[in-house]
């Protein structure tokens, strides 16, 4: 017995036809806002499981390890572990929770769901969303209030370029031959 992979029940698009149009740049960018405030439970949860095994670890106090080099760039690396395979399973299958809500897809540059490798590719790209920030603030030394502005400014300026791109796909998409889509119908699994 063999098996086969999932088949994908869209039809091949051009990428000019109208299923494959993006969707509306207030509604990307709200649900970009959503899917931050659903992460922010996972984020958490996985904070608290990294830092109780920690503690039990190490014997040291909560107040201790916040200033621990080696465990606060354990919990970035953990972080940003957790958030790619939140990411690249769900855009492996289409949508994340916020996506689905939104009534937004992702899809290959074919109108394809997009491949394991892809969504890797994707999930490292929209780091340009928060690099830029982070290593000017790095670089100037900037408060964590400095840097949340910077970052407002820099993601609005990130969200708005994506006017000047042909289908007004996000950039970091058309690097990774990605596309978001509006939902037409509930993806099948």
């Amino acid at each position: 017995m063999t098996h086969s992979a999932p088949v994908n029940h869209r039809p091949i698009a051009s990428a000019h036809s109208p299923e494959l149009l993006a969707p509306p740049l207030k509604r990307r960018m709200a649900c970009w806002l959503y899917e931050g405030m659903l992460l922010f439970g996972v984020m958490v949860t996985s904070g608290l499981i990294y830092f109780i095994a920690a503690s039990w670890l190490t014997d040291l106090s909560p107040g201790e390890m916040n200033n621990h080099p080696k465990l606060k760039s354990g919990f970035q690396a953990t972080c940003f572990l957790v958030l790619g395979l939140y990411f690249i399973w769900m855009w492996r299958r289409g949508q994340t929770l916020a996506m689905k809500t939104w009534r937004i897809e992702i899809v290959d540059t074919e109108g394809q769901r997009v491949s394991n490798k892809t969504a890797l590719k994707r999930y490292l790209a929209t780091w340009i969303w928060f690099f830029p920030p982070i290593i000017v603030s790095y670089a100037f030394r900037m408060s964590v209030i400095e840097l949340g502005v910077i970052t407002l400014g820099w993601v609005a300026i990130w969200s708005i370029l994506s006017r000047f791109h042909p289908q007004r796909q996000f950039w970091h998409d058309a690097w990774v031959h990605t596309r978001l889509i509006t939902a037409q119908h509930p993806l099948k699994s």
